[in-house]
């Protein structure tokens, strides 16, 4: 008989718990990626994610290059 109720108890604890778990366990929301806008080489035509683009800055604004030899042939 007593091995019954302590069952009953584990069973009773395991279905309350159970959900919570669940809850615990869900992923959030996914982390936004920022979108990078693509900018194009002046000299070669390359287009180039911005962030990896090297930037030079010059009367008519920012110029964004695909490599150093870029930058240095159009300062040139």
């Amino acid at each position: 008989m007593r091995l019954a109720l302590l069952a009953l108890w584990v069973a009773v604890i395991i279905a309350a718990l159970v959900p919570a778990l669940r809850r615990a366990h869900r992923p959030g929301p996914r982390p936004r990626i920022a979108s990078d806008e693509l900018v194009q080489d002046p000299v070669c035509g390359t287009y180039v994610v911005r962030s990896r683009a090297l930037s030079r800055g010059g009367a008519e604004g920012a110029r964004y290059f695909c490599s150093p030899e870029c930058a240095g042939r159009f300062a040139g």
